[in-house]
């Protein structure tokens, strides 16, 4: 079983429900609202320079046209890619994959990685990649991942030790004996996918991880932290609260209660609601990043942590 920390919580694109999404502002979120980690999308520019984008193309998130590997970085950087978020008044760029490592850096968020070469073979596009997770020496902190599977086997020759998942949306014939046999680390299958109960078990099996995109439904957030899931990729439409709720039912605990609690005595990250939080987590056996307290009180001088929590 390879599920030994409990079911993390990536934000996909960043809190791409609050922000335009793969954004330094989205990534900002996602740490904010405590997320366990990110996911985002690699593409090379038309000058080589590791750009965050999801589609190939501009079109959708600027209103612009054209690929991106047909614009050079500075041309891209002109963009404002809240186009799709029409709610969103403020102007947001493409940032840089150096820019979101300079960013995250001195957090302790995981980083997924998926590497966009599935339409548009960017030439050295691992080898880039790898060589800026060096430079920040970030290796313990990455997960690299793609539809392009013959792209995670070039990435494992190049470094065995970087963890990389396989990235399904079809279905296919006994994915977890195909994961093993080219010497990958994890299943990356869309929620869809669970409808086979018994595939995180076959992926555990194997000795395979199992994070499972998108998953913005409280039914399937509790399903899948169930089937203990090694991370679940979320949108933040509904923010890491949804999912406490989800696991909080699963642990047959009483989330409410809870959580009124919290609201009324833990404010920020002040030593009090630290404290809160991390008993909180304990007491729920989840994750204490999943806990967002950013709206609550400040506890009165004095309460202890068990008087806050009873």
């Amino acid at each position: 079983m390879i599920n030994t920390e409990g079911t993390k919580v990536w934000a996909h694109r960043g809190a791409s429900g609050y922000a335009p999404e793969n954004t330094l502002e989205a990534f900002k979120k996602a740490e904010k609202m405590k997320a366990d980690g990110v996911e985002l999308d690699v593409q090379l520019t038309k000058d080589g320079e590791l750009v965050v984008i999801h589609d190939e193309t501009v079109d959708r998130v600027s209103g612009e046209k054209g690929f991106v590997k047909d614009y050079t970085l500075k041309e891209l950087k002109r963009l404002n890619v809240s186009k799709h978020m029409p709610s969103y008044d403020k102007k947001t760029r493409i940032p840089t994959l150096d820019e979101v490592f300079d960013l995250l850096k001195n957090t302790e968020m995981t980083i997924n990685i998926e590497l966009k070469n599935g339409i548009v073979q960017y030439k050295n596009l691992e080898k880039k990649v790898l060589a800026l997770v060096e430079e920040y020496d970030m290796l313990d902190r990455i997960w690299c991942s793609s539809f392009n599977h013959e792209s995670i086997v070039r990435m494992k020759k190049l470094c065995p030790d970087m963890r990389c998942g396989l990235l399904f949306s079809d279905i296919i014939v006994n994915p977890a004996e195909y994961a093993s046999e080219l010497h990958v680390d994890a299943l990356h299958p869309a929620t869809y996918h669970m409808q086979d109960e018994n595939y995180i078990d076959k992926a555990h099996g194997r000795g395979l991880r199992a994070h499972v995109w998108t998953v913005n439904e409280k039914h399937e957030m509790k399903a899948l932290v169930k089937a203990e899931a090694d991370a679940i990729i979320n949108v933040g439409v509904s923010g890491p609260g949804v999912v406490m709720h989800a696991i909080s039912q699963v642990r047959g605990q009483n989330f409410e209660v809870l959580c009124e609690t919290i609201k009324k005595t833990a404010f920020k990250i002040t030593r009090v609601g630290q404290l809160v939080a991390q008993e909180a987590s304990r007491r729920l056996g989840i994750p204490f990043g999943i806990i967002d307290l950013s709206l609550a009180p400040t506890p009165a001088v004095g309460d202890s942590v068990a008087e806050i929590l009873e």
